[in-house]
């Protein structure tokens, strides 16, 4: 597989200040001492446009923003003062945003961090127990068996097909060719293996016809009758290429052929419209039926190194043009040779997704057209070096893939597989509902995350508010519905092995929020001893926002409670801090800061008063938040 070559800077760094710049932040920090954070942020940053920012003030704008979780921004700003501060809090909490914007890799290492400063804190001692991802990978049951094939060499051998009796590869043994600079191997052919009464392959011949050139030739596929092939080729054939101005290298892009049978031999290959000079189109797979292709290409506008695209095929043979596989599929990594299976399963190979290490193939279902959630495939398939070209008859349960792996016999190997057992899918039908009437929702946003909270999916609800998904078996999700007019409903949906599930979110109209004088959400909770916005929090005051922006002269006292736990003086306290931090969420939403105030209330109102001997329950019954209209009740008007 290909190397590639990062250029590292040194930046030279100056000495900074851990304390507060007392002339040019003394307004931020007075906002910031009154839990005002929004205008805290606003101070923050005039410091910093006016080049006086130190450790200090990058501390400051990340505390404020995470108190109004602004993940976003709160990243950026402890992404700052990392640089310059090694306190575990401020490790943790950058950790936190890291992965509230699905930046995982990146939040385990700070984690790392974390855990190497404070190894007694239970949270470091918890991420030390996990390694998260990693054993959710090698701990899936081991579904395939793979046999290295003898027909490899020492050279690059990857990319096996069956078809007709025959398997097709790309391979560098061709001594006869010229190496290839990039590697010293010969440049790639297209080899052809016919399989034995035995199962077994005799040797690879070069293909017969006009496929192979002295530039490199890639992997195949083929039309659902066998006569139309599919491939790649180096642009050298075409004289297309760029050349550096310094080294005088000569760099090519790689573009698609197909090629007709005729009378037994393949015509003179003809060029997809598809293809382009500026960047390359590669790792052709064609549909069961015949009607689409997926590759890989790194054109323009992607989102990533390369990203998968599908092009329907027309009737005449000839390739529409490409669409995007999205986001759900492409990373800013690298996504290749995907491979379309019979059951409309997308496989491909990804460095950008979680796995192993190097490539790891992945796969995800296609529901009209639209992928389900992106799965590693596990062990042994996938390893910590480079795998990919995965290819499998799921019929037969028989495949093959590639990889670069420790006991192979060249730089790649082909090795055959053989499906232990299928992989199971869950079909997931969701319906949308008004919680107050029961009818359905049509035109409804629907998301799906998994259990770590990372969206795989969003979709509109149809005429019958329903929405359709493909997840993992056993694996816990939770779907988030929304649609203007009102509030944000979830609904999880545990872990299951049944074939098919169904399941409902419910969306409470807007105006059916306010009960007598008071707004009514779920509980605002925060975690022990703090005062910050959770993302459970945060999903919860969307509503409040969502609200206050249609009845602009709604105005809200937010009241924070506590249990009875914690002296009077220390209740009312924490009380008032979530109370404000609260207000400052809503604010930071656009909502003007006239129209909502907060306040701590301690553990003077109790819900329960059961005195010192409350239960658990009754405690939280107890911890809680209220929203209390104040003016603009539009049921009074």
């Amino acid at each position: 597989m290909k190397h590639i070559i990062s250029i590292l800077s040194i930046a030279l760094l100056t000495s900074f200040h851990l304390v507060a710049q007392s002339n040019a932040t003394k307004k931020a920090d007075k906002h910031f001492n009154k839990f005002e954070f929004v205008d805290a942020t606003e101070a923050y940053l005039k410091v910093v446009n006016k080049g006086k920012a130190d450790a200090y003030v990058y501390g400051q704008l990340a505390e404020s923003y995470y108190n109004v979780f602004n993940t976003v921004e709160a990243e950026k700003w402890f992404a700052k003062a990392s640089e310059f501060s090694s306190d575990s809090e401020m490790i943790y909490k950058y950790a936190e945003m890291l992965k509230a914007n699905g930046n995982y890799e990146a939040s385990n290492t700070q984690l790392a961090k974390f855990a190497a400063l404070s190894p007694e804190d239970h949270r470091a001692i918890a991420f030390t127990a996990n390694p998260k991802y990693l054993s959710k990978i090698l701990n899936k049951e081991n579904k395939f068996n793979l046999q290295n094939l003898p027909l490899n060499t020492n050279v690059s051998d990857f990319g096996g097909t069956l078809q007709d009796g025959k398997l097709y590869i790309t391979t560098a043994r061709n001594s006869s060719r010229k190496a290839y600079g990039w590697n010293d191997e010969p440049f790639l052919d297209i080899y052809t293996a016919t399989v034995t009464n035995e199962g077994s392959f005799e040797m690879p011949t070069r293909i017969a016809g006009a496929i192979n050139t002295k530039y490199h030739e890639g992997t195949v596929s083929f039309s659902p009758d066998g006569n139309t092939l599919y491939f790649s080729r180096e642009s050298f054939y075409e004289n297309v290429y760029e050349k550096d101005p310094e080294t005088n290298y000569k760099v090519s892009v790689l573009n698609l052929y197909k090629s007709t049978k005729k009378g037994g031999e393949w015509s003179e290959p003809k060029a997809l419209s598809l293809n382009n000079d500026q960047y390359s189109v590669k790792n052709p797979s064609v549909s069961a039926d015949g009607n689409t292709l997926y590759f890989a290409s790194d054109k323009p506008g992607g989102y990533g190194d390369f990203d998968i695209y599908s092009a329907p095929i027309r009737k005449n043979g000839n390739v529409s043009k490409a669409t995007n596989m999205g986001q759900i599929i492409n990373t800013e990594g690298q996504e290749m040779f995907p491979h379309i299976s019979e059951t409309n399963t997308l496989y491909f190979s990804s460095n950008g997704h979680l796995g192993l290490g190097g490539l790891d193939v992945f796969f995800a279902e296609l529901v009209d057209g639209n992928p389900g959630p992106v799965r590693n495939i596990g062990i042994p398939i996938n390893s910590n070096s480079d795998d990919f070209a995965f290819n499998i008859n799921e019929e037969t349960g028989e495949g093959f893939v590639s990889s670069n792996r420790e006991g192979g016999k060249g730089s790649d190997d082909i090795y055959a597989l053989e499906n232990l057992q299928p992989i199971c899918d869950v079909f997931l039908t969701v319906t949308v509902k008004d919680s107050t009437t029961g009818l359905i929702i049509e035109g409804a946003s629907v998301s799906i995350q998994d259990a770590e909270g990372l969206v795989f999916g969003t979709k509109t609800s149809n005429a019958e508010g329903i929405v359709e998904y493909s997840i993992g078996c056993n694996e816990d999700t939770v779907l988030i519905g929304s649609k203007v007019e009102y509030g944000s409903g979830t609904t999880a949906v545990a872990g299951t092995g049944d074939v098919e599930v169904s399941a409902d979110v419910l969306l409470t109209p807007i105006n059916a929020l306010i009960v007598g004088n008071s707004v009514s959400l779920n509980p605002i909770y925060f975690d022990f001893d703090k005062s910050n916005i959770t993302a459970q929090a945060a999903f919860e005051l969307d509503k409040l926002v969502q609200l206050m922006t249609k009845y602009e002269a709604l105005i809200i006292s937010a009241e924070s409670h506590t249990d009875s736990r914690g002296t009077d003086s220390y209740n009312l306290s924490l009380s008032d801090r979530r109370a404000k931090s609260t207000a400052q969420y809503v604010i930071s939403k656009g909502i003007d800061a006239s129209r909502i105030s907060g306040s701590g209330k301690g553990e003077t109102t109790p819900n329960v008063d059961c005195g010192g001997n409350c239960t658990e329950d009754e405690h939280q019954l107890n911890r809680r938040s209220e929203f209390v209209i104040v003016a603009g009740n539009p049921n009074n008007e």
